[in-house]
């Protein structure tokens, strides 16, 4: 049974949620900022009218991510999470500082892998778990993914204006600030962590449990499939839609926004009902209508900020459920372990997806991608389908101010 104390966030629950959102939010924004402009720096520098050269540039962030990942997780269940996440933060600074002083691409490539090498998503993601009771850790997660969407939201905004105010340099000295300000906000802003047990070569583990790898395929196949739409929709609203591209925020605005509304209630019922896994397989499904939808029926403005939202509405779900499910079924002494897997798996898929995307449009035609995503997504659905639910564990009543003791 429930009682109004486990319904309810503790305060130490609620500034650990609202600090590593922050974090998150800090650090994201830095690496946003530069896409809806860096195209067009690009031909400025030496070395920039090599596309596929601009291209390493905007993605080698996400290759070397997707590489040390599982080191940072491992490393923060061995040393600890907040020296990790501070290292990892110092990484993105030097990165920063050495893309802010390059005068030519490849330079700018070396410091968008110094700041990709950063990799403290998994480190992050763990020590919200730590910090969290079972009941609540999806509304922790929930606001972690909503901090990532608002800043990705406000960057199509933002990234013009800066710009042109400051250029492509003060934009990555921008990154290297926001970059020190989480630093600060990890040192005095976040509850201190609890002891974690230590790792002790638990990573084969990790690989041979299947209810976690089914969770890992399905982050892949998300971002993946997020970032192949990044190769299709822009486009696709200046050619169908008629939107030149400063005014695209007029459309993700709205349905970044519109898609946190919807999410709110299914956040509730999976954490409240024990609905975790209808509401994660309905999100999964909403994955295959929107790809079929944006294959058949994506001509037009309307269409497409329909399906965009509708798309936004099932990724924000999944980015406050998936995490969520993993802290609560991976063994305590691998948590930060299995997150590192999992944003391996993420940062892979946020890298191929572009490539994948960029193939089939340019060979096939862009509803080629759309259908291509829609398969995956059937192929989540089923392996999603046959996972056990996440188990509901009851918790002793917490002192207020303490996020609680775990019962069997």
């Amino acid at each position: 049974m429930s009682t109004p104390e486990h319904d309810t966030m503790s305060p130490q629950e609620r500034r650990a949620g609202i600090s590593l959102a922050a974090i998150f939010a800090l650090r994201m924004l830095g690496l946003f900022l530069i896409l809806p402009v860096f195209a067009v720096h690009a031909p400025t520098v030496s070395g920039g009218s090599d596309l596929m050269m601009v291209g390493l540039a905007i993605g080698a962030y996400g290759l070397t991510q997707a590489f040390l990942q599982i080191p940072f997780g491992a490393a923060s269940d061995r040393f600890g999470r907040k020296p990790v996440i501070v290292f990892g933060l110092a990484l993105f600074v030097i990165g920063s500082a050495v893309a802010a002083l390059a005068d030519s691409i490849g330079w700018i490539i070396a410091g968008r892998v110094l700041q990709g090498a950063g990799a403290i998503s998994a480190a992050v993601t763990a020590l919200a778990a730590d910090l969290t009771r079972d009941q609540h850790r999806t509304k922790v997660m929930a606001m972690i993914g909503s901090s990532i969407g608002l800043v990705f939201a406000a960057s199509l905004v933002v990234a013009p204006l800066l710009y042109a105010a400051i250029g492509m340099a003060g934009i990555f000295w921008f990154t290297a600030a926001l970059a020190l300000a989480a630093i600060w906000v990890v040192v005095r802003v976040v509850p201190a962590a609890p002891p974690v047990p230590r790792a002790t070569g638990r990573f084969g583990e990790v690989l041979r449990d299947g209810q976690l790898m089914r969770l890992n395929f399905g982050v892949f196949v998300l971002h993946l499939i997020q970032t192949t739409m990044w190769v299709m929709v822009p486009a696709a609203l200046v050619a169908s839609g008629g939107l030149p591209v400063a005014e695209h925020w007029k459309v993700y605005l709205p349905a970044v926004l519109l898609s946190f509304i919807a999410m709110v209630p299914a956040v509730i019922l999976a954490e409240r009902r024990g609905w975790m896994k209808p509401i994660f397989l309905a999100a999964v499904g909403l994955l295959v209508i929107v790809q079929l939808g944006l294959m058949l029926f994506g001509d037009g403005l309307w269409p497409l900020a329909l399906w965009l939202t509708l798309f936004f509405v099932a990724f924000n779900i999944l980015e406050a459920t998936q995490p969520s499910w993993i802290s609560k079924i991976a063994p305590a002494h691998a948590k930060g372990t299995a997150l590192g897997v999992y944003n391996t798996l993420q940062s892979a898929g946020l890298f191929l997806g572009g490539l994948l995307g960029g193939w089939l449009a340019q060979r096939f035609g862009p509803g080629s991608a759309s259908l291509a995503c829609a398969v995956l997504a059937l192929l989540w659905l089923a392996a999603a389908a046959t996972m056990n639910p996440p188990p509901r564990r009851v918790q002793a009543v917490a002192p207020a101010g303490e996020p609680g003791t775990r019962r069997a």
